[in-house]
């Protein structure tokens, strides 16, 4: 299986007690930021340029869990930031798996080895490992000399440790898709056990810092379509947690709606509207947020900020939504997951 029987229990559970109910709008994965103070500063990173006044600002852990609490969604997504620098990062985590909630912990691997020890040992968190390509681009991307060996070494231990360990890699318009084939080979004989995969978006708080820098590294449309096609024969044959029915949609192949309240962001500031890339306003409810924004004018087509954003945070939950309604989607998610 893809992903633990649980999760997928879960979250069936969960989307079929949403449909009878008749919910339009409800939350699938909360991006959690506990903190947005990190031990890197990464090319494409907007929260370490957006949020530069607030680094020194912390969630408290009862904060962090009134919001899992408040938004209800069955799987969270701890980031920032860095999680791992946060402290009491395993007591926020314990907290969470004792709401039966699935974790995954996002870091960039730095601090991985050294926190291991104290990591909850559950079948419900999940060690994403962000890694955008070999030893000498990962290390360009996130502007150090040394992160990947170090992140390497957290990875390699996790995994001896007996963690769930996957990676996320941020395809960018020069992304060589055969060095990533590379990589995800070396990934996997070192014990990875899936790869996310999503296109680089050029948001507000990249593009005002660095303008030529979001020019020379962020996509079109046009060019996200191109590039995963490419990326359909050089990596499918890897065990890919990117689902199909969204791979069609970065691929062109059909179209999708952006559901990007299905991943609401709480951080320091609040409730982060109206998405994860794009900040218009912070709520201080999940309700205000839903509320107050007008989803039907959020995504491309409606909003031009959003014209040429393909990214997970907002179109993988509508891949989910979509391969819920429909009876191919549906046989063609459960051949993925059991495969």
């Amino acid at each position: 299986m893809r992903f633990p029987f649980s999760l997928t229990r879960s979250l069936s559970a969960y989307l079929l007690k949403k449909k009878l109910s008749g919910s339009k709008h409800f939350p699938l994965v909360l991006m959690l930021e506990p903190l947005h103070a990190c031990n890197l500063k990464c090319v494409g990173c907007g929260r370490i340029r957006e949020y530069a006044d607030t680094t020194s600002d912390r969630l408290s852990i009862d904060e962090c869990l009134a919001s899992v609490d408040e938004c209800e969604a069955p799987i969270v997504s701890v980031c920032g930031g860095e999680p791992l620098i946060y402290p009491g990062v395993e007591e926020l985590l314990q907290k969470i798996l004792d709401r039966r909630k699935h974790i995954y912990l996002c870091t960039n691997g730095l601090l991985l080895q050294k926190k291991l020890p104290v990591l909850p040992r559950d079948k419900r968190l999940f060690i994403n490992v962000h890694v955008d390509g070999m030893e000498a681009t990962h290390d360009r991307m996130v502007g150090s000399d040394g992160v990947f060996a170090q992140a390497m070494c957290g990875i390699r231990a996790a995994v001896d440790a007996g963690f769930s360990v996957c990676t996320n890699t941020t395809v960018y318009r020069d992304t060589d898709l055969h060095e990533i084939a590379v990589l995800m080979d070396f990934l996997t004989e070192i014990g990875v056990g899936g790869f996310m995969l999503s296109p680089a978006y050029g948001y507000q708080a990249v593009e005002a810092d660095d303008a030529d820098a979001a020019e020379r590294i962020f996509m079109t449309r046009g060019e996200v379509h191109e590039k995963f096609r490419q990326a359909e024969s050089l990596l499918g044959r890897f065990r890919l947690f990117t689902s199909p029915v969204y791979l069609e949609f970065l691929r062109g192949q059909r179209e999708l709606t952006c559901a990007a309240w299905a991943n609401p962001t709480r951080n320091v500031r609040g409730w982060k509207g109206p998405c994860y890339l794009i900040t218009d306003d912070h709520y201080r409810t999940y309700a205000e947020l839903l509320e107050a924004t007008d989803w039907d004018h959020v995504g491309p087509g409606h909003d031009p900020r959003c014209e040429h954003c393909l990214v997970h945070c907002g179109f993988e939950p509508a891949a989910v939504l979509a391969a819920n309604r429909r009876l191919r989607d549906m046989f063609k998610m459960a051949v993925w997951q059991f495969s």
